[in-house]
């Protein structure tokens, strides 16, 4: 059984981390088996909230109005952790982690532990397999669904108790595995982009949710070529 790691796990605005932000990291520093430290912080992702994840998360644009943005904190998580990080589909909190890191010019090359794969292989077929429900299956604790720090707890927990049940006789399906996820880091959206989205903004009176000098240069790209494919090029007067 690996006695050290960093359970972790990300809230975040949306499920595509190419598209989506950061809303809060949460994490449980443990340490030859013993839990040594917490990490937790809300982050501005310096766009509007949606209703559906204020409902899934509790947090509001009120609660992160004031908060970091995920560059001025990803240092300090990486700092934070040790040895291979754990999650509950722990590839999903890896993405987002390592886009906010490679955006900040920081390298982040990790190992990991999948208790949601732990789970498909341990857990009867019929069983929900998502974390609330794999908490309810063994018996873990889950204080609050879907934020960050109590779902890092809970995974942590859920990986030990796994490892209680079915850990001497399945020894190397507990052991981390090299993450693999590939970013570039992105670029500012130039003058042009910014002064062609605002003109399409206007001509279509739609208003954007994000804040736009913040977008990068494939964000920009994306939400112009979705508003043009939606609604239409700006048609010249005659």
């Amino acid at each position: 059984m690996t006695e050290t790691y960093t359970a972790v796990d990300v809230e975040t605005t949306g499920l595509d981390p190419k598209t989506e932000r950061l809303l809060e990291i949460g994490a449980i520093r443990v340490e030859n088996g013993e839990e040594t430290g917490v990490f937790s912080c809300l982050i501005n992702p310096r766009r509007e909230i949606s209703p559906r994840i204020t409902e899934l998360t509790g947090i509001t644009g009120e609660m992160v109005r004031d908060c970091p943005e995920s560059g001025q904190v990803i240092g300090e998580f990486l700092d934070f952790c040790r040895g291979p990080i754990l999650g509950h589909h722990v590839i999903f909190d890896y993405s987002f982690l390592k886009r906010a890191a490679v955006n900040r010019g920081l390298s982040f090359e990790r190992e990991g532990i999948d208790t949601l794969q732990l789970c498909r292989r341990f857990m009867p077929e019929e069983e929900k397999k998502n974390l609330a429900a794999a908490c309810g299956y063994f018996g873990v604790e889950l204080e609050k669904a879907h934020r960050a720090v109590s779902d890092a707890r809970a995974a942590h927990l859920l990986y030990r108790k796994m490892w209680d049940l079915f850990g001497g006789e399945n020894g190397e399906a507990f052991l981390p595995r090299r993450l693999e996820y590939k970013v570039k880091r992105e670029q500012p959206a130039s003058k042009r982009q910014k002064e062609l989205l605002r003109d399409l903004l206007k001509y279509h009176k739609i208003t954007l949710s994000a804040q736009m000098d913040d977008l990068s240069r494939n964000e920009i790209s994306r939400i112009t070529d979705k508003i043009i494919s939606q609604y239409g090029r700006i048609q010249q007067k005659r």
